[in-house]
């Protein structure tokens, strides 16, 4: 297979892997290269990126990309997370990137920096029958996920990546093992946060990724005499932490080794890490040596077989189930109403003429109608389309996730306006989705209307300018016939047809 090339422009250095695949659809390295460009200890203290790094950056994309070309890359990705995601000045550093290297670069939300990590631990240790906690440690967040049946159910970014605390420590106190001290300090503030996200699931394995937990893994074999770089324990981690800790950065550098960009931030991932062992209450993090560039490799390749959009709607529709449960919503009528949505979509192509992508988000909108109850039975609708907005999906892009959002919000009361918050900032094409999906889901919604699954299946037929809905029912239905004749409004006027229920 043709190779290809994942660029990984985080907030400490600048890394790009080129690589083909083997027969059983693992990663065959070709070439890694590492620029150190560390773009957090400039946005996390001023906000933006400066014009020396943009000018670095700029020159370094120019040598990956002939690299690539030099190999044949087939397909080149480059990702950027939490520091150019918060510069001010991003936008500027994407042009001038692309100017200069034809280089695009995707600004990808936490959730999708979970996802691919999730897809390079998962070729390479099986996750099936545990409850795993995966810990990806990077320069300017650290994100942790819940993985159970092989899914992500949990995933949550924290704002305590190593670059970070580096730059936000330093600012406040000199001396190295002063610094350390307050780094423990600073990290014991995601405790509470932590156990509410991981709340009653007992962890049976601990997988850690990023660059300073790989050297945590090599420091196990050259301070502590271990054997194995590929795990660590919680007693390890003591170990180290009292080797480093009375060592000055230079000498970091100089006794043990540590590259420069490295031996700063040691301390900080350190910590970062017994205290996500400590509160998950796990002794032992395995250490696979491999993260996001390698997950965006992968799923490269997973789409050109076509797996990779499969694999994503599942992870999609697992982790959405996990949010209707905390919001405590009817999970069966949501399914049903899933059921249906889906149903009048497969049978009504040829009204609302939408792709096979949209489908999911239908899907989901539809599972998850209800969840704004939790907040209150009154405007519940406007209710979901906010905690929709604001929820982070795993396995969709934020678009999707606000297109959802929206469909959720117009299952009921009145239909789509143009001065809607939200609806008002999508562009035409966006609005006609919208206005498309929730006159579906309103008509599914209506023929569940009591919450008891009475209608099985719906079959839809067209004539002389009529839809008929024909219903195989359990019982009688006599609500949602009236629900139907109320919701069918918007479905009729969307696709200029008349509508009528019959079993």
């Amino acid at each position: 297979m043709c190779p290809a090339a994942a660029i990984d422009l985080g907030s400490n250095a600048l890394r790009m892997m080129v690589a083909s695949t083997n027969s059983d659809g693992t990663l065959r390295p070709i070439e890694n290269h590492r620029e150190a460009i560390r773009l957090g200890s400039e946005v996390f203290k001023d906000g933006a990126v400066s014009e020396s790094s943009i000018q670095r950056l700029g020159g370094a994309f120019e040598r990956f990309k002939a690299v690539a070309d030099r190999l044949a890359v087939r397909n080149l990705r480059a990702v950027a997370t939490s520091a150019l995601r918060e510069a001010r000045n991003g936008s500027e550093v994407i042009r001038e990137v692309q100017r200069r290297s034809g280089v695009t670069i995707d600004l990808i939300p936490g959730e999708e920096e979970a996802r691919l990590v999730h897809l390079a631990i998962a070729s390479k240790i099986s996750l099936k029958g545990q409850v795993v906690l995966l810990v990806d440690i990077g320069g300017g967040s650290v994100e942790i996920s819940v993985v159970a049946k092989e899914h992500i159910v949990i995933s949550e970014s924290l704002k305590m990546g190593a670059v970070r605390l580096l730059q936000f420590l330093e600012s406040r106190e000199r001396g190295h093992k002063v610094f350390a001290r307050l780094v423990q300090d600073y990290v014991n503030g995601m405790r509470r946060q932590l156990k509410q996200e991981i709340g009653g699931r007992k962890i049976t394995m601990c997988v850690g990724t990023g660059g300073n937990i790989d050297e945590l893994g090599e420091l196990r074999v050259s301070l502590l005499g271990k054997k194995d770089p590929s795990l660590i324990t919680r007693k390890d981690l003591d170990a180290i932490f009292e080797r480093l800790r009375d060592l000055s950065v230079e000498e970091r550098v100089t006794k043990l080794n540590l590259r420069p960009d490295r031996a700063d931030v040691i301390i900080p991932a350190v910590v970062l890490l017994q205290n996500v062992l400590k509160h998950a209450d796990i002794d032992e993090l395995q250490i696979p040596h491999i993260g996001l560039k390698e997950g965006v490799l992968l799923d490269i390749f997973a789409r050109r077989t076509g797996r990779g959009a499969t694999d994503t709607a599942d992870q999609a529709r697992t982790y959405a189930i996990e949010i209707g449960r905390k919001f405590h919503f009817d999970e069966s009528h949501g399914a049903k109403v899933a059921e249906l949505s889906g149903q009048i979509f497969d049978q009504s192509l040829e009204l609302h003429k939408l792709g096979k992508e949209v489908r999911l988000i239908l899907e989901i909108a539809a599972q998850l109608h209800d969840i704004g109850q939790f907040i209150s039975q009154h405007d519940h609708h406007k209710h979901s389309w906010y905690l929709l907005s604001e929820t982070p999906m795993v396995g969709l892009t934020p678009q999707q996730r606000q297109l959802l959002a929206l469909v959720a919000r117009y299952h009921r009361k009145g239909a789509p306006k143009n001065d809607h918050l939200g609806y008002a900032e999508l562009s035409a094409d966006h609005r006609s989705v919208v206005r498309k999906l929730s006159a579906i889901l309103r008509i599914a919604d209506a023929l569940d209307c009591e919450h008891r699954g009475c209608v099985e299946r719906i079959t839809l037929h067209r004539s002389k300018g009529k839809v008929l809905f024909s219903a195989k029912t359990e019982g009688d239905i006599p609500l949602e016939r009236w629900a139907f004749r109320r919701k069918a409004k918007c479905f009729e006027e969307e696709f200029d047809v008349g509508c009528v229920l019959d079993e």
